[in-house]
C-alpha cells in the first residue's frame, strides 16, 4: 500500500515538472469541392493540404509542432465562407487562406479585430498591400493591379511598345473580384492609348453567348480576363467558336489552370495567362511528397491533380504559410505561437531563391520580402502559354515587373481613403 501511494506520488511529481505539450499549428483550409467553381477549388486545397501533411510526416511539423488543418467548404459563397471563420477561428485558427475576394472583404474587418491575419495570395483587396494600414492582411506575392499591369506590358511588347488606338477588352466575373482590376486598366489605357470595353459576366458564367457576339463585333486586339470556375471554361470555348486568336486571349493567374482550357480541346491551344510560379512536377519536393504523401496514402482528394497550375498554388501557399510560421518562432522564441506572432512572422517573411532550393523548390517561384509597409511582395508574373497538343502549360517569359508609377498611387489613394473611413491610424513609425 505504501509502494502504490509513493509511485503515485512520484509519477505525480514527475507529471508536474513534465512540459506541457505544445499546442497543433492551426490552419483553416476555406476550400470548395462543390458547385460550379470545385474544378478550380479542387487543385488548390488538395496542393495546400498535402504541402502540409508533407512538413507533419517528414519534418514530424514545423520544428517540430505538428500541423492541424482544419477543412471548411465554403462552395465559393461568401456568406458560407464567414461561417467556416465564426466556426474555426475558436479552434486557435493561425491563418486564414479565404481562396475568395468576397470572403476575404468580409473577413478584413473581422480577423483585424480578432487578432488573425490573412493571407489573401494574389486575390483580395489590392490595397491590403499598404501595411501602414492593414496590418492583418497580406496579399503577397503580388495583386490583381499588378496582374493588370504587367498584362498590359506583355500586349505592349507584343505591339512593339504602342498600344496607342488599339482596342483591349476584360471579360470578368461581376462580382468583387472580377471588378478588382477595372480602375488599374483604366488608369492604363489612359496612360497607353489604348481603348478598354469592360464586359461582366453574370455568376457563375455559364451563359456567355451575348459576350462572345459583341466581342466578334467590335474586334478587339486583345481580350483578358478574370474569370474563375466554369466561366473559364466557357469563355476560352466561346472564344474558339468565334474564332478570337488564342494568343490575344490573356487570362488573370486565377484563369490559368489545365480545368480551363483541356474543355476545349486543339481550340484552347495558345492561350496565355499570368502566373506566379513554375509550372509542373520536375521539382525535388515532389520526390518526397511521393514518399511521404502519395505513397503512404495520405494525400488529398483523389490523388490526380499533382503538379497543375492550381494544386502548385495551394502547395506554395502552404509553403509560404509554414515559412511564417517558423520564423514567428524564431522572432518570439517560442514554438507555442499566437495569432499575433504568426502576424509577425508574415510581415517579416523573407523566403529567397536559397531558401526555395533548400525546401527542393528551386526556382518554383518569385522571392518574397515582406515588410511592415509593404504587405503586396514583389509583384511580379511571367506569362504561360498553353500547348493544346502537348496538354502542357509553358513559360514563355521572364519574370516581369508591374508598373508600380500607376500601381502605387492607386494602392495609396485607396488604402488611404479606407483609413479615413474607418479611423485606422498609421503604422510602421509614421
Amino acid at each position: 500500500m505504501k509502494l502504490a501511494k509513493f509511485a503515485t506520488a512520484a509519477a505525480a511529481v514527475l507529471m508536474m515538472g513534465a512540459a506541457p505539450a505544445l499546442a497543433d499549428l492551426v490552419f483553416p483550409s476555406l476550400s470548395y469541392r462543390t458547385g460550379p467553381y470545385a474544378p478550380n477549388g479542387i487543385p488548390f486545397a488538395d496542393g495546400y493540404a498535402d504541402y502540409f501533411t508533407l512538413i507533419n510526416e517528414r519534418d514530424d511539423g514545423v520544428e517540430g509542432v505538428k500541423i492541424n488543418m482544419i477543412e471548411c467548404e465554403t462552395g465559393y459563397n461568401t456568406e458560407k465562407g464567414v461561417e467556416c471563420y465564426e466556426s474555426t477561428k475558436g479552434e486557435g485558427a493561425l491563418l486564414y487562406q479565404p481562396l475568395s475576394t468576397g470572403i476575404t472583404y468580409q473577413l478584413i474587418p473581422k480577423a483585424t479585430a480578432d487578432g488573425i491575419p490573412i493571407h489573401s495570395m494574389g486575390y483580395g483587396r489590392t490595397s491590403a498591400a499598404n501595411g501602414k494600414v492593414f496590418s492583418n492582411v497580406f496579399n503577397y506575392p503580388g495583386t490583381y493591379w499588378d496582374a493588370a499591369s504587367i498584362i498590359v506590358k506583355h500586349i505592349l511588347d507584343q505591339e512593339g511598345g504602342d498600344l496607342k488606338g488599339k482596342k483591349i477588352s476584360l471579360v470578368y466575373h461581376n462580382s468583387a473580384y472580377g471588378k478588382e482590376p477595372i480602375r488599374t486598366l483604366e488608369e492604363l489605357a489612359k496612360k497607353h492609348g489604348f481603348s478598354l470595353t469592360l464586359l461582366p459576366v453574370d455568376h457563375p458564367g455559364q451563359e456567355q453567348k451575348s459576350t462572345w457576339l459583341q466581342i466578334r463585333r467590335d474586334r478587339p486586339d486583345y481580350v483578358t480576363m478574370w474569370g474563375w470556375g466554369v466561366m473559364n471554361q466557357v469563355a476560352i470555348k466561346e472564344a474558339a467558336n468565334i474564332r478570337f486568336p488564342m494568343d490575344k486571349f490573356i487570362g488573370v493567374w486565377w484563369s490559368a489552370s489545365e480545368n480551363d482550357v483541356l474543355p476545349a480541346g486543339d481550340a484552347a491551344n495558345g492561350y496565355k495567362a499570368i502566373t506566379f510560379h513554375a509550372v509542373g512536377s520536375d521539382f525535388p519536393v515532389y520526390d518526397d511528397l511521393k514518399k511521404y504523401v502519395y505513397d503512404a496514402g495520405k494525400g488529398a482528394g483523389a490523388g490526380d491533380q499533382h503538379g497543375t497550375v492550381l494544386y502548385n498554388r495551394g502547395m506554395v501557399a502552404a509553403m509560404w504559410a509554414v515559412e511564417a510560421a517558423r520564423n514567428a518562432m524564431k522572432i518570439h522564441d517560442t514554438k507555442d505561437i499566437t495569432p499575433a506572432m504568426m502576424r509577425d512572422g508574415m510581415e517579416a517573411l523573407d523566403v529567397g531563391e536559397a531558401r526555395l532550393a533548400e525546401l527542393g523548390l528551386p526556382n518554383f517561384t518569385v522571392p518574397v520580402k515582406v515588410s511592415c509597409e509593404s504587405h503586396g511582395g514583389p509583384g511580379l508574373g511571367a506569362i504561360q502559354q498553353w500547348d493544346a497538343g502537348a496538354k502542357k502549360w509553358s513559360l514563355i517569359t521572364d519574370y516581369i515587373e508591374a508598373d508600380r508609377s500607376v500601381v502605387d498611387p492607386l494602392i495609396m489613394e485607396d488604402s488611404m481613403a479606407f483609413a479615413k473611413e474607418n479611423n485606422i491610424p498609421m503604422r510602421c513609425g509614421s
